[in-house]
């Protein structure tokens, strides 16, 4: 069951990633969810991906989920595109769009 958070995980650090705060401001990913002033321009998308990675790890306690399981297992979808992240191989200008793309569909 721990490898069941997996994508949920890599999906917050590639929308922190790709957050203002950031690509712009040059903060880290933690300074950016635990700095008040800084959370509050967080992406809504980041935000919600958050709060359903939190969700998950809870679930892993959760004695009601013990025999059905969290969540199904990690499908890799996320790791390719976490491991560029992470090594720098990026477009800045093409990740921002990426992020604003995503968050217009949230809105609607």
């Amino acid at each position: 069951m721990v490898a069941s958070c997996k994508d949920q995980k890599k999906a917050v650090a590639i929308c922190l990633q790709r957050s203002p705060c950031v690509m712009i401001e040059r903060h880290t990913p933690q300074e950016c969810f635990e700095d008040p002033n800084l959370n509050k321009d967080l992406p809504e998308l980041c935000i919600a991906q958050m709060k359903a990675f939190l969700d998950c790890k809870s679930g892993m306690f959760d004695m009601t989920k013990r025999m059905r399981g969290n969540a199904p297992l990690s499908t890799g979808k996320y790791d390719q595109e976490y491991e560029n992240l992470c090594k720098g191989k990026f477009d800045p200008k093409q990740e921002m769009h990426k992020l604003e793309v995503l968050n217009s569909e949230q809105k609607n």
